[in-house]
């Protein structure tokens, strides 16, 4: 039998093409809500129906990512299953994108009723499309180091994506602003720019990433029912889903709150961007050395000294001093390196889990499978969102944002409350999601190279030796 390859250039077509994507993703899940109150400035009342909006709507469109799963993993086109929904997923999502921070002059409920249409369609598009992209990754090697290889690849640009916006959504919607007469225009320009970035980046991924050819399963159909005993029948994948969850939730609020902080507790946004580049160059480092480290050290040594790194920078930070950038600064380095290592062995897990589930219950689901990626983002976006959201309201940091000095308007007991629901109760979350891992977790080295040899064994894998060759 003639050896299938992976062809090399996958590493970095596949990557290329999340840059855009995580632009997207990162303006919408970050600074949406910020947008809300201090650009556009919702009256109280309005902006608890908005969150309870984005709540809802993130809550429903996560329970509806494994239903897209299905989808996809039933989809046989000339183009495969994954590129069509990629494709259809990122031009309606960028139609989305660009509605959300537009100003269509509405206020009230016409308002309230519009945003929930465009927020909740933002999140089924942008579905189809994620749950395309990252499950086509298992299916471009069976290998783990060479999974790795792409992985990596794909998170660094991914992290290039999300810190370009964190980077520059402060000086660039300012500059956007002053030039076309508003901040909200300054939003609106800066969103049609990552947007076509996105166009441009998928289509990279869309015409010049191939599959590897190697798993030779014979096509079947997943219904609803299937959908469910895939899920919780995969005992790695469940654990693994809920372990991601707890850290999702807790990472995500932390980050959410950095404008917030840097603007009502800090007292200088416009620190924010030097920080966010310098956290920004720490964890696009770490990515990339993360295969020499992958080489020396187990993934389960790899993850524990992970938590380690972000448990030590979440106390560091809680006692930070405001007056300085130094300790807060070795905080985040801390907590963005650790974070960069665990988000892609999650991902490997994830990867892993597809064979993993292949070779438990005979059928080879990686849409499904993935599918609960996008759902652990949501989840975690949803709840960040309505946490945030409300203790902006609770701790006086809304109505101080709109006096002259919002920093000595915001009352001690505000910016506790801001610290606690920022560093305390996220650090709780992402230990315990640590403890779910270390107990629960058994797809090792040694079991994963065990199914791949009894799926060849039963006909369902090619032969991937020369896969392996490469350096």
């Amino acid at each position: 039998m003639t050896p299938v390859t992976t062809p090399k250039r996958n590493r970095w077509t596949f990557g290329l093409g999340t840059i855009g994507r995580d632009m997207v993703y990162s303006m919408v899940s970050m600074y949406l809500v910020f947008y809300l109150t201090d650009v556009l400035r919702l009256p109280t009342g309005v902006l608890w129906w908005v969150l309870a909006i984005m709540v809802v709507a993130r809550v429903y469109d996560a329970l509806s990512d494994p239903v897209m799963g299905v989808i996809v993993d039933n989809t046989h086109t000339r183009w495969g299953k994954f590129k069509p929904w990629i494709a259809i997923g990122v031009v309606l999502s960028s139609v989305f994108t660009v509605l959300l921070f537009s100003d269509l002059g509405l206020s009230g409920g016409a308002f309230i009723g519009m945003f929930a249409f465009l927020y909740l369609f933002w999140g089924m598009t942008y579905t189809s499309n994620d749950i395309g992209y990252w499950s086509m990754l298992p299916s471009l090697s069976v290998d783990q180091k060479e999974r790795e290889r792409i992985g990596s690849k794909a998170r660094i640009f991914a992290n290039i994506g999300m810190f370009f916006v964190v980077a520059g959504i402060v000086p660039i919607t300012t500059a956007l602003g002053d030039h076309f007469g508003s901040l909200q225009k300054g939003y609106f320009y800066f969103a049609l720019i990552i947007v076509t970035v996105m166009l441009l980046g998928q289509c990279v991924t869309l015409f010049g990433v191939k599959e590897s050819g190697l798993v030779t399963e014979k096509r079947h159909s997943t219904g609803l029912k299937e959908m469910v005993r895939v899920i919780f029948k995969n005992d790695q994948l469940l654990f693994t889903a809920i372990s991601m969850s707890l850290f999702m939730i807790g990472y995500v609020t932390t980050t959410s709150f950095g404008l917030y902080y840097f603007k009502y507790v800090y007292g200088d946004e416009n620190m924010y961007p030097i920080f966010a580049v310098i956290l920004g160059v720490s964890q696009i480092t770490a990515l990339a050395v993360f295969p020499l480290f992958s080489k020396r050290f187990s993934r389960k040594t790899l993850y524990t000294a992970a938590i380690a790194l972000i448990v030590a920078g979440y106390i560091v930070f809680f006692f930070a001093p405001t007056g300085t950038m130094l300790f807060i600064g070795i905080a985040g380095i801390l907590i963005f390196v650790g974070q960069s290592f665990i988000q892609l062995l999650m991902l490997m897990f994830l990867a892993d889990t597809v064979d993993y589930g292949h070779w438990k219950l005979g059928k080879r689901n990686d849409s499904i499978t993935f599918s609960l990626q996008p759902f652990i983002n949501k989840i975690g976006g949803a709840i960040a969102s309505g946490i945030v959201g409300a203790v902006v309201i609770l701790s006086g940091i809304k109505d101080a944002g709109g006096t002259e000095n919002p920093v000595a308007n915001v009352p001690a007991s505000g910016l506790l409350l801001m610290k606690i629901a920022m560093l305390i109760f996220p650090l709780i979350l992402i230990v315990v999601s640590y403890l779910i891992y270390r107990s629960k977790y058994r797809i090792d080295s040694k079991m994963h190279a065990r199914i791949l040899a009894d799926l060849r064994a039963r006909g369902e894998l090619k032969d991937a030796d020369a896969e392996n060759e490469t350096p």
